[in-house]
């Protein structure tokens, strides 16, 4: 076994037995290579286990957190069936380590996508609609103390999400300065627009789809894109009920189990 395949068996065994130290013996913090591998040693695994792949998630794409883990580019994460939360539900506490929640702006495909350089312009054409979204995040590493390498490694930091119910077409929304709230038992917790990710959520998707399709694996009809956070995650604690909602866009929401 390779010491990609370890760690990845680690961060496979620490969603049910806690969250593990930093991969610094195995990765550098910035070594996107080495993490993506890990990565996908996972994605291959859990495929294999019967799970399904209904997208992808963008992370890392506030330049001030690219600035704090030293790295200029965003990284993203699969996003398996089985990490939806309905809007309104629940989410189970007893699958979570240390969940933290932020607002994004979701897109769902209407068309492949598999142009290595693809533009606003036909990522947009290529969008069938977006909704408000909330990612639950969640860090196999302990403390939150993550690399660029850690989080890549662990799937993008990624737990579950809520998509809501609204569908909008792109046509007359405007993603750049809507506005957005995210409230925690009713009360402000973090305030962004769709600005704060990466200048535009559409930029993100640009590099995603470019991303993915010079590796061989573009994104697809049907597929689910969280393009990044609007502003601050916040953590949660079990009982709380969150809420966001997001200009133009409307809401979405869950709440956090006593378990």
């Amino acid at each position: 076994m390779s010491n990609f395949e370890r760690t990845a068996a680690a961060l496979r065994a620490a969603y049910d037995g806690g969250a593990i130290a930093p991969l610094r013996g195995v990765l550098e913090p910035t070594d996107a290579a080495g993490a993506y591998a890990v990565q996908a040693i996972n994605t291959r695994y859990w495929t294999g286990a019967g799970r399904r792949i209904v997208g992808r998630k963008i992370g890392l794409t506030a330049k001030a957190v690219q600035a704090q883990l030293g790295v200029d580019q965003p990284d993203f994460g699969v996003l398996f069936a089985d990490m939806a939360i309905a809007d309104g539900g629940v989410l189970p506490m007893s699958q979570a380590l240390q969940p933290k929640a932020e607002a994004e702006v979701a897109l769902i495909l209407g068309r492949d996508l598999d142009d290595a350089d693809a533009t606003v312009e036909t990522v947009a054409a290529a969008v069938d609609h977006a909704v408000a979204a909330i990612e639950i995040v969640d860090s196999r590493i302990a403390d939150w103390k993550i690399s660029f390498a850690d989080t890549v490694a662990d799937n993008g930091s990624s737990a579950f999400f809520v998509l809501g119910q609204e569908r909008k077409v792109l046509a007359g929304l405007d993603l750049y300065s809507c506005g957005m709230v995210l409230e925690v038992n009713g009360a402000v917790v973090s305030l962004g627009a769709g600005a704060a990710c990466l200048g535009h959520p559409l930029n993100a998707a640009v590099w995603l789809a470019r991303t993915l399709a010079r590796l061989g694996e573009p994104l697809r009809a049907g597929d689910i894109v969280l393009t990044g956070a609007l502003g601050p995650m916040v953590a949660l604690n079990p009982g709380d009920s969150v809420f966001a909602r997001i200009g133009g866009l409307g809401t979405a929401s869950f709440r956090c189990d006593l378990a």
